[in-house]
């Protein structure tokens, strides 16, 4: 079967992280996603990220540009604008993850390209929109990270903020660019008329607080960094040192705090008044977790997890690489591979949305204007000497 997505067609003016991995989430559902390079600049920046980056690659682009192709565009020459203009009459969606104030400097939004396609959606991705006193400012993970409170809450008490060890919030920022997108597709299906679409990682970042910004809203809770990366309420959730390693466990019910005191040959202290309740073992954190602390250091990990798994929630901290190859990941086939001609095989992590009975098609991200020319002859219809002709003068 064909990709679900495989009648949406996105021109995506994107580069580095969060873009493109929004766009590749609709990539890899079958969306013909053609990435607008800059010949000027060499391209995305992504291509030149080490480690493993050579001659206009690296795996770092291909982590974000599986099944993309890739046109380059001057879009500072009339040609190369007129020629953006053309492809935007053919496709559905526009997308772009510039700085706020750039979109509309560069003819991106549905204003400017709503005459030449009135069903247009034109995405904006960016650190913190297109509008306030901070739209023109460059916006990365690592400063909302900070700005949105998260790093306030991240690390040990004692210690300084720390951001998480992965783009969360870029990732976040992708998904909601790729959902909106293909929400108002959708609509200007129905409708024929495209819209603006307006996304900021900040926005995203706000909304991910979630029931953490209720609390804080709504009561006089404020969210701090939390010894041993403990929840802020519910305990015991959070890591504990075990012989070997590390393990995580999570009552989020108080059945799984009576499961795991039994399982821990602790079964006193399901009894114990200090410990009946989510309040009380609230109240007494700092008592509970010190006979749980010595408990889970005389045994090792492998013990705890054969111990504990079927009756309380829990997980070994894995190191990346043991992640990766860890069974339940394999069993879902969350790692793809996708033949390259410069790195050769290449393995990847999948989308997490995938459908049944949709074999999944892996191309690696195209080299940097490889489907220029074909692109501009399937598409716009433009012949050999027409294509030489925009190259000669920079606007391709």
């Amino acid at each position: 079967m064909r990709g679900p997505l495989d009648d949406i067609r996105i021109l995506a003016v994107s580069q580095f992280g969060a873009g493109p991995f929004g766009m590749m989430q609709l990539a890899d559902l079958g969306a013909d996603v053609i990435k607008i390079e800059d010949p000027v600049s060499r391209g995305d920046i992504g291509r030149w990220v080490q480690p493993g980056a050579q001659d206009g690659d690296s795996l770092y682009y291909q982590s974000f540009n599986r099944n993309t192709r890739s046109v380059t565009l001057n879009l500072r020459e009339p040609e190369g604008r007129e020629l953006f203009r053309a492809l935007a009459a053919k496709s559905d969606a526009v997308f772009n993850n510039l700085r706020g104030d750039q979109p509309e400097a560069l003819g991106l939004t549905y204003d400017a390209l709503k005459e030449c396609n009135p069903a247009l959606v034109c995405v904006s991705l960016s650190g913190f929109g297109r509008t306030g006193a901070r739209a023109a400012e460059p916006g990365y993970d690592y400063l909302i990270q900070a700005c949105s409170g998260f790093m306030s809450m991240t690390g040990h008490p004692d210690g300084p903020p720390e951001r998480a060890g992965v783009s969360i919030v870029d990732y976040a920022g992708g998904l909601a660019a790729a959902l909106g997108l293909v929400t108002g597709i959708h609509q200007a299906r129905r409708t024929g008329v495209g819209c603006d679409l307006d996304i900021a990682l900040l926005d995203t970042a706000i909304a991910l607080l979630n029931y953490l910004a209720a609390w804080t809203l709504n009561s006089d809770f404020r969210p701090v960094r939390m010894p041993s990366s403990s929840h802020p309420t519910l305990y015991p959730s959070q890591v504990f040192p075990t012989n070997d390693g590390h393990l995580v466990v999570m009552c989020a019910k108080e059945k799984f705090w009576v499961n795991l005191v039994t399982a821990m040959d602790l079964p006193h202290l399901a009894e114990d008044p200090r410990f009946r309740t989510f309040a009380d073992r609230f109240q007494h954190r700092d008592e509970m977790e010190r006979v749980l602390t010595e408990r889970f250091r005389q045994e090792s990990t492998d013990v705890w997890l054969e111990r504990l798994r079927g009756s309380v929630p829990v997980a070994r901290v894995n190191s990346v690489e043991e992640a990766l190859s860890d069974e339940q990941v394999i069993d879902r086939g969350m790692i793809v591979d996708v033949p390259h001609p410069l790195f050769g095989m290449l393995r990847e992590t999948a989308s997490a949305v995938r459908f049944p009975d949709v074999a999944g098609s892996h191309r690696p991200g195209s080299a940097l204007g490889a489907d220029t020319d074909d692109v501009l002859r399937s598409i716009l219809g433009l012949d050999k000497a027409r294509i030489d002709s925009l190259r000669a003068s920079g606007a391709i």
